[in-house]
């Protein structure tokens, strides 16, 4: 049965593409959920996908937007487009959530909890979005605790050379371009892409308490990717990003009249992945080198903070049959070294294997487990259980048990906050899930889950320590938290078409916290409602409402609502108008930051 795109209220403005008229479907399997691609009906996880068509009239739009309309994600960002932006999933922070760009993990190697800080990335030249939520480290290893997020840019989908571009301008003296081409030509698949963003933004810290420095944001990206397959019939290729950025920011204090007002971070990192695709007897490998880089600095009133981080990972992973019932082996092992300047280096070598068996045609059951050794402070070992069980075909159960760690970062051993003597961070999650389907569009799912971890690393400011309380006399360090932070909830999303070329979509996530340390920042209720519709000109009309209730400290409570519209050009050129926050809501993300007003882009893409 081919599987329609389970998605929230982002569904709820897919349908402003070309082929507006039929529902979006989504690719048959979830790249993420396994060492190998599944079947979404075969998996046991919750998995959510984004396609290109999904995000084809948001080009100019923070990728964070999109996201968080999926059920289990918060995001919160510290100002206009290009400031500090984070996505928390099931209220685990961004540094448990690794994100993965066309096989490289991007998370920040120099950062002082690494994560990846995803408020300067839109939707432009991306092909695929994927979201694998709960702990996933007998997969990924170290950070996977909230799920593990990937992006994949554009890959050549048919024979010959195929084109598409895009511009984008509106609110803010915003304005994107972005062009993509891909060529399939025999065995060779090829693909370049690049985008180009300007904003002039808006005051980081809120303009409502006084605020009146605009904060801009420029960046430049470029993707690649070529694979070539040889006469034995093994694949080989190269695929790599660069990108270079400069954002402003305000400062704790904000705008102050008579101050510099040159907060602004400098940013430029880059991504190769060498890879190779081979067989020997009935074993499938899969060999890849990665390397990512970072060099971001940070200046204020005239100083600049330099940040400069490297990880390159080795990885093999073999494939194999076991038996004629469908049963699949997967073995593999991997080694990474982590670089950051100024607080030395660490290695993590790991093994791993992976069962996938299909017990009945209604029963699957994946199990997963590795063991990782750390050079500072050992070794841990994770595993993971999953299971579908199809009732029938519109009906599935699906369950899932893990554990999971987080390796403390290099800046948390070694930088003056620090301490050597840091532990790894621990947690387990469960989840268990429904989903009832009725013909190929609509669908109602719910899943509830929960997730505990300790031996968290938080932040003391009582703590005396590490070297910067002992050399200056000021307390505040990185240090091991006592107790047990709690997560549970249940995600509820579904779609209902009726009608021709109408559709009703909705998420909902509530999240009850039991907290210790800085895991508090998200909402009890998560709300997102969508309209599609479609009219005989062929121009698609929707709205989208999100509303966050019961909120962490003094956050008040709030809703939005945007519109999105679309016209058919020609047969492949289509133009569209997106009205975000229509009635001017006044809202903060972040205690103090600020968020767009009513804002209006327009935009034009093609392809041929």
């Amino acid at each position: 049965m081919r599987i329609i795109a389970i998605l929230t209220v982002t569904t709820a403005l897919t349908a402003f593409s070309s082929n507006a008229q039929e529902p979006v479907l989504l690719s048959e399997i979830t790249l993420t959920a396994g060492s190998e691609a599944t079947e979404l009906s075969r998996s046991g996880s919750s998995v959510s996908v984004l396609d290109e068509d999904s995000l084809a009239n948001r080009t100019g739009q923070p990728i964070s937007q999109s996201i968080s309309r999926l059920p289990g994600v918060t995001m919160t960002q510290s100002g206009p487009l290009g400031t500090t932006g984070n996505l928390q999933v099931r209220g685990a922070p961004a540094q448990y959530v690794p994100v993965i760009i066309d096989g490289i993990d991007v998370s920040d190697p120099a950062a002082g909890q690494p994560a990846f800080d995803i408020g300067g990335m839109t939707g432009a030249n991306l092909g695929r979005v994927e979201l694998l939520r709960g702990t996933q480290s007998s997969l990924y290893g170290s950070r996977a605790v909230g799920g593990v997020l990937s992006m994949q840019s554009l890959r050549p989908e048919q024979e010959g050379s195929h084109h598409r571009f895009a511009i984008e301008a509106g609110s803010f003296n915003t304005l994107l371009a972005s062009y993509g081409v891909t060529l399939r030509q025999g065995g060779t698949d090829l693909a370049f892409s690049a985008s180009r963003i300007h904003s002039d933004g808006f005051s980081a810290k809120d303009e409502n308490d006084g605020n009146f420095e605009r904060d801009g944001y420029d960046a430049t990206r470029l993707n690649f990717y070529a694979a070539h397959e040889l006469q034995n019939g093994a694949i080989i290729g190269l695929n790599g990003f660069w990108e270079k950025s400069e954002g402003d920011f305000d400062e704790f204090g904000g705008d102050i009249t008579g101050t510099p007002g040159d907060e602004y971070n400098e940013r430029e990192s880059y991504g190769l992945r060498a890879f190779a695709q081979f067989s020997t007897g009935e074993v499938q490998h899969d060999v890849a080198l990665t390397r990512y880089h970072i060099d971001r600095m940070s200046w204020t009133n005239g100083h600049g903070d330099p940040f400069v981080g490297t990880r390159t990972k080795l990885s093999w992973q073999g494939a194999m049959d076991l038996g004629g019932a469908g049963t699949r082996l997967i073995i593999g092992a991997d080694t990474e070294k982590e670089k950051s300047e100024g607080n030395g280096d660490s290695r993590m070598t790991g093994a791993f294997a992976e069962i996938a068996v299909p017990i009945s045609p209604r029963l699957d059951v994946n199990a997963s487990l590795r063991r990782d050794e750390h050079s500072r402070f050992g070794g841990y070992t994770s595993g993971r259980l999953t299971a579908v069980y199809r009732a029938n075909e519109d009906l599935l159960f699906r369950a899932a048990v893990g554990n999971g760690f987080r390796a403390p970062s290099l800046y948390e051993l070694y930088d003056s906050y620090g301490n050597p003597d840091m532990e790894r961070e621990e947690s387990v999650t469960a989840e268990l899930g429904v989903e009832k389907r009725w013909g190929d569009e609509n669908y109602l799912r719910a899943t509830a889950f929960y997730t505990e971890a300790e031996n968290l690393i938080g932040f003391d400011r009582e703590s005396v320590s590490c070297k910067s309380a002992v050399e200056t006399g000021w307390p505040g360090c990185y240090a091991q938290v006592d107790g047990k932070a709690r997560r549970k909830g249940v995600e509820l999303d579904g779609r209902f078409a009726f009608g021709a070329g109408h559709a009703l979509t909705a998420s909902y996530t509530y999240t009850d916290s039991n907290v210790i340390a800085n895991w508090a920042d998200v909402p009890a209720h998560s709300l997102h409602l969508g309209v599609e519709t479609e009219f005989t000109s062929g121009t698609t009309a929707g709205i989208a409402l999100r509303y966050l209730a019961h909120r962490p400290g003094e956050l008040e409570d709030f809703a939005t609502v945007d519109l999105l519209f679309s016209h058919p050009l020609t047969e492949n050129a289509q133009a569209y108008l997106r009205i975000e926050n229509i009635f001017d809501k006044q809202y903060q993300l972040v205690d103090s930051y600020g968020t767009p007003d009513r804002s209006v882009y327009a935009g034009l893409r093609a392809s041929f």
